[in-house]
């Protein structure tokens, strides 16, 4: 089957690169810490835009923010941040890069004194992604009683730009959750991906 002719969800459109992040990297379980990291804190920056206007920008950001370490973010300085607020190759939001250093100093806290970010998150979910069975992008929800409850311990902990929906988003992204339509051709494929 030619790409052309295969089946996807509505969403990426023909955007080459939306394509490409449907195809290859939304609802793959994401199990690395610090890609969760990076992946939490972009999710937060879509925050009031769109998911392709961040994505766009994800090199620039990677660049940005020392490819997304928190050991090197929790150090950022004032200085440091005022830099990030020149910087037209991101989003230019003074509270967002100061939550993506305080979530850098929770994570780290976390990485040290728990069984890490990963295993903290795939617990929600007993390790295993939900897998739904939507046919319509309609059914799709925005937040669930899952993301609620994640988004709370996340914000309880000192996570920044977590709030319910941008949790079910990431959950999405990182395939805690399979939300690719029935009819799409990556439901089958990140169900199985989330059986090995």
């Amino acid at each position: 089957m030619t790409d052309a002719a295969l089946k996807r969800c509505p969403w990426p459109g023909t955007d080459p690169l939306y394509v490409a992040y449907h195809d290859e990297e939304w609802g793959v379980p994401e199990r690395d810490d610090r890609a969760l990291y990076e992946k939490l804190v972009l999710d937060g920056f879509q925050a009031g835009l769109s998911w392709i206007t961040i994505l766009r920008k994800r090199d620039a950001f990677r660049r940005a923010f020392d490819d997304f370490a928190p050991e090197k973010i929790v150090r950022y300085t004032p200085k440091k941040v005022e830099r990030l607020m020149q910087d037209a190759g991101i989003v230019r939001n003074r509270m967002k890069i100061e939550g993506t250093i305080a979530s850098a100093r929770v994570w780290l806290d976390m990485m040290e004194t728990g069984p890490g970010f990963s295993a903290f998150l795939w617990d929600f979910v007993n390790g295993e992604p939900i897998l739904n069975h939507y046919k319509a992008i309609d059914q799709v929800p925005a937040e669930t009683a899952l993301s609620r409850a994640i988004s709370k311990e996340l914000k309880s902990r000192g996570f920044k730009f977590c709030g319910p929906t941008i949790v079910y988003a990431f959950m999405q992204a990182t395939g805690m959750v399979n939300d690719h339509l029935t009819t799409c051709h990556r439901h089958k494929a990140c169900a199985d991906l989330g059986r090995t």
